[in-house]
């Protein structure tokens, strides 16, 4: 992946020092393409939080390497990095994080004035934006007139509105039901995948795994365990593919959620594997 997407190169973050010292995050690396949505798991105290904040340059790290799209983050100085973040990265909070003084176009709008764009300029993309994301209705509202999915939907566009290359997501379905939850985060599966946008996402709902490309488990501070994705290619249900069923044709092995899916790809040259 040269010069594209998220790379992590031996992450530690240290806190404290000898009979106290507590090492929340120990010796982690990772790739996230363009496009690739990754879930990272883990029990609380894990390191998640920390990772995440030292992934959206909110928190340094003791020693390692973050860079993004060829830009070595942890390197830069303390002045630089509320440009970056502006710019590179958008970021999703399982509390929303709305300003309730402003109508739903201002609340993304917001976010393009302060990386630069002129208001006329702002409020157009944000309106676009969120019309895209079904809520060219909205525009108007308060966000306490909003139901939770919608609050959300809106959370998204201000994370996209000014194009980033990383987006990081902090609990995102928390204070959604499973219906809307697993509905917004598929959203932002397929916006990633259009956009060519890397996702991050850290959460404990083990029932949004299916919109990710991997599923990470992190715990005391490192990476245990990687769950592979695929995708069914009939219904386009994400499947893990040590639990999928399979067949190959052509000598390529294909991840089925079910027998019906996988013989009805294959047919009569449907060769379990």
């Amino acid at each position: 992946m040269p010069n594209a997407g998220l790379r992590v190169s031996h992450l530690t973050k240290r806190f404290g020092s000898g009979d106290t010292e507590v090492v929340a995050v120990r010796d982690v690396s990772l790739e996230v393409a363009p496009g690739e949505v990754v879930l990272i798991m883990g029990p609380s105290g894990s390191g998640k939080s920390t990772l995440l904040l030292m992934l959206g340059g909110l928190l340094k790290p003791t020693e390692g390497t973050i860079t993004l799209d060829g830009l070595e983050l942890s390197s830069l100085s303390e002045n630089r990095l509320p440009d970056i973040r502006l710019h590179s990265f958008g970021f999703i909070f399982q509390d929303f994080n709305l300003l309730s003084a402003l109508n739903v176009q201002d609340n993304v709008a917001i976010a393009a004035e302060l990386a630069g764009a002129g208001r006329k300029a702002a409020v157009a993309k944000a309106a676009a934006l969120l019309t895209e994301l079904g809520l060219g209705r909205r525009l108007h509202f308060s966000p306490e007139k909003l139901s939770g999915g919608e609050k959300q939907r809106v959370a998204i566009a201000r994370a996209l509105v000014n194009n980033p290359a990383l987006i990081l997501a902090d609990e995102p379905t928390a204070n959604l039901d499973s219906s809307h939850g697993h509905e917004t985060m598929r959203l932002l599966r397929d916006i990633a995948s259009e956009r060519g946008r890397s996702v991050v996402i850290v959460s404990h709902d083990a029932r949004i795994k299916d919109i990710a490309d991997r599923v990470l488990w992190l715990e005391d501070g490192q990476f245990k365990r990687v769950v592979e994705m695929a995708t069914d290619p009939v219904c386009r249900m994400s499947v893990e593919r040590e639990l999928a069923v399979t067949g190959v044709r052509d000598g390529e092995t294909y991840y089925f959620c079910a027998n019906g899916c996988r013989d009805e790809f294959l047919g009569a040259k449907a060769v379990p594997v």
